[in-house]
């Protein structure tokens, strides 16, 4: 037993309730994501400073992308986890599938959405692919940051037992102290990689357009499969190939795709000289 352990304070998963409506704690992470991550994008557009210019897209035209990649993020999250989580209990319950409120959303099934989104809304409005991109990469952590906080919040996805002196018992992780992975997660995917990614802005990344979407999904990629080692895994796939999780497993190709956008970006000449 951990010589100091700390209590988890209980939440309540819904924060408002009407009648038959309810307002849950997980939903309000996805919109507040939103939306912090839409006004954040726009600060970006507008700072010429980090293009050396006019950046190659205008807020008006970000702003018609937000319900695009909104819906790419949902439908691939749900996809994800459904393919690469459950499919065996979903393919017994097909109706479960859309009852998104009962939980069950994965990252590496929303990134593909995202990408989707992305690829088409550009090839529609004509835009540059990449630019459009590495905005909604560069705002992305945002929105990683609060969905962990509301797997802390619903006392889901916790961690693998241990005697850390911050080991928590969550109230549906049995009776051992436990690490607390989503707060991991939360600081490594959210708040560490949303500050490296603004520095990296900051010092003219995007002016090399692909360059924030391969560090994006490196910096993801790293802080997911370490963060792995402290959390418990999904109880219907436990440990796979080699002992590794289906989190890390998945975030193997994406490090890999993030190396490519990378070395793609750096031999490119850049924007704006």
């Amino acid at each position: 037993m951990p010589w100091l352990l700390i209590p988890y304070p209980k939440f309540d998963p819904i924060l408002v309730q009407f009648g038959p409506f309810a307002i849950r704690w997980y939903a309000l992470a996805y919109i507040v994501g939103i939306l912090l991550g839409w006004v954040y994008a726009r600060a970006i557009i507008r700072n010429e400073r980090y293009w050396s210019g006019p950046a190659p897209l205008t807020v008006i035209q970000f702003d018609d992308f937000v319900l695009w990649v909104t819906i790419g993020i949902i439908l691939g999250g749900r996809t994800g986890y459904v393919l690469f989580y459950n499919l065996p209990y979903f393919a017994a319950h097909p109706l479960q599938i859309f009852q998104l409120w009962h939980g069950g959303m994965s990252f590496h099934g929303g990134f593909v959405g995202c990408v989707l989104a992305v690829v088409l809304f550009a090839k529609k409005r004509g835009l540059p692919i990449l630019s459009l991109g590495d905005i909604t990469c560069a705002v992305g952590p945002i929105g990683l940051f609060l969905g962990r906080l509301a797997n802390f919040i619903n006392d889901e996805l916790w961690g693998r037992p241990t005697d850390v002196p911050w080991a928590m018992i969550f109230p549906t992780g049995g009776p051992m102290p436990r690490h607390p992975s989503q707060l991991y997660e939360a600081g490594l995917e959210g708040l560490l990689l949303l500050a490296v990614l603004y520095v990296m802005i900051r010092a003219g990344a995007l002016k090399r357009p692909g360059l924030i979407v391969g560090s994006f999904a490196c910096g993801y990629a790293m802080a997911r499969i370490f963060a792995e080692f402290f959390r418990e895994p999904d109880p219907q796939l436990g440990f796979l190939w080699g002992g590794a999780t289906m989190g890390q497993l998945l975030s193997i190709p994406l490090f890999l795709a993030g190396v490519c956008f990378i070395v793609y970006a750096l031999k490119r000449k850049p924007l704006r000289s």
